[in-house]
């Protein structure tokens, strides 16, 4: 007895309707998809009103001093380039490895955010975990009650 096989019929997929729902779906991440804008914001770096100034050690502290034109001194040695390779250079050879340290930043009011963000990347890449910023203290006669 010979039976007979049944034509199996095709299967396929409809492409270009899935194609519309990718676009859809495309669209719609495209859509909803939200930016980010950089603002700038002019900030008067502001004078402390209290605090307390660091008690006398006699462990060897580091100091960077952060120019008005971003130049960088670190113990009194003014560094040729200020740029993030020079200060982690000189941090390094200037602590011969100690990390542990304090490390002081003393910027001017007037040097720029990216210079002192980049002085203290430099510190947290070398590992300085005892950080200090000075400020200066407010005259009397402006400070509030």
């Amino acid at each position: 007895m010979k039976f007979r096989r049944k034509e199996r019929d095709n299967v396929d997929i409809p492409l270009v309707s899935l194609i519309d729902v990718v676009f859809i779906l495309l669209l719609f991440f495209v859509v909803t998809t939200t930016f980010t804008r950089e603002t700038q914001l002019k900030v008067e770096l502001p004078e402390a009103v209290s605090g307390t100034p660091p008690e006398a050690s006699e462990v060897k502290q580091m100091e960077i001093i952060i120019g008005a034109d971003s130049s960088y001194v670190l113990n009194g040695q003014s560094l040729v380039k200020s740029d993030l390779a020079t200060l982690m250079a000189a941090l390094q050879k200037e602590s011969e490895g100690d990390n542990s340290l304090p490390l002081t930043l003393s910027a001017d009011g007037k040097a720029p955010h990216q210079a002192v963000i980049t002085a203290m990347d430099a510190a947290g890449k070398l590992g300085f975990s005892h950080l200090r910023i000075t400020t200066v203290e407010q005259p009397a006669a402006a400070a509030r009650p």
